[in-house]
């Protein structure tokens, strides 16, 4: 099965080297060819005259068509649906709701008070951005020592 991958590489590689020499050898005599001569120019037509029309023949107005009424088809009425008699419902019974005592919810503990930090005035952080790139560590060779 190698020998096989083996003879298939080295005809390719083959192929193409064969395939170079050949490219190479047609590009050398295309570059010692003369220049070729310049492209015969097109004759330049005359102008052919604008041919003419005659006018078309008016055509006769169509008689328009007249077609009789279409017949109405009776179609019986539908009969009406009866309506249903409104029901009167009763007023519904009110029933008192007892009324609960809420629950009593436990009290928390105060919690003591936490100092702030003091932070250092604005005008000591520099102002100024520098102008350094940062480095990407993976990129730049080791240190020397």
């Amino acid at each position: 099965m190698a020998s096989n991958n083996q003879f298939i590489l080295a005809l390719f590689a083959t192929t193409l080297f064969l395939s170079s020499i050949e490219v190479s050898i047609a590009a050398r005599r295309l570059l010692e060819a003369p220049a070729p001569s310049p492209a015969p120019s097109t004759p330049v037509l005359p102008t052919l005259p604008t041919p003419t029309l005659p006018p078309l023949l008016a055509t006769p107005p169509l008689p328009k068509p007249t077609l009789p009424p279409l017949p109405t088809p009776q179609t019986p009425s539908m009969p009406t649906i009866p309506t249903a008699p409104k029901t009167i419902l009763p007023p519904l019974p009110s029933i008192p709701l007892p009324s609960l005592p809420l629950p009593t919810l436990p009290t928390f503990p105060t919690q003591p008070a936490i100092p702030q930090p003091t932070l250092p005035p604005l005008s000591s952080i520099p102002s100024t951005i520098s102008n350094v790139i940062p480095f990407i560590t993976f990129l730049t060779p080791p240190p020397s020592n």
